[in-house]
């Protein structure tokens, strides 16, 4: 089983300008609400923009191990994208749902995070599989 680390740091990659444009232009107005920031509020847009640094490293820390071990169960496959969708769809979207599920957030506020996260996870995943079955 072969891992293709250049693939692997990639996906990485990717999936962190997915997110700058997932969480910013096309929902940075549905996302702000969800959070419970006035995004005409400056002040509390920067002293989010503070801590960013560190958890933006974090974050691709854990998307790189996330895309590796990915990468190890679909190694070799032939359906990798096919693989990458059930495993989302088994173990990813299950856990989203059952965090936004149990907070004490409006019905349209949990449903609206639940398919924005849900949804960025579904795009990540499908890029994911295409490129570490294409790019071997």
């Amino acid at each position: 089983m072969a891992i293709n680390y250049w693939a692997v740091l990639v996906c990485g990659i990717i999936s962190m300008v997915v997110g700058f444009i997932w969480y910013g232009p096309l929902f940075k107005k549905q996302w702000m609400e969800i959070i419970g920031v006035d995004p005409n509020n400056l002040e509390a847009q920067k002293n989010m923009q503070k801590n960013s640094a560190i958890l933006s490293l974090i974050q691709i820390l854990l998307t790189l191990f996330q895309v590796w071990v990915l990468a190890q169960m679909i190694s070799g496959s032939t359906d990798a994208l096919q693989k990458s969708i059930w495993i989302w769809a088994a173990f990813v979207m299950p856990i989203v749902a059952g965090s936004v599920m149990w907070n004490n957030h409006s019905k349209r506020i949990a449903w609206m995070r639940f398919f924005i996260q849900a949804g960025y996870q579904l795009v990540i995943f499908i890029i994911f599989g295409v490129v570490l079955g294409i790019w071997k």
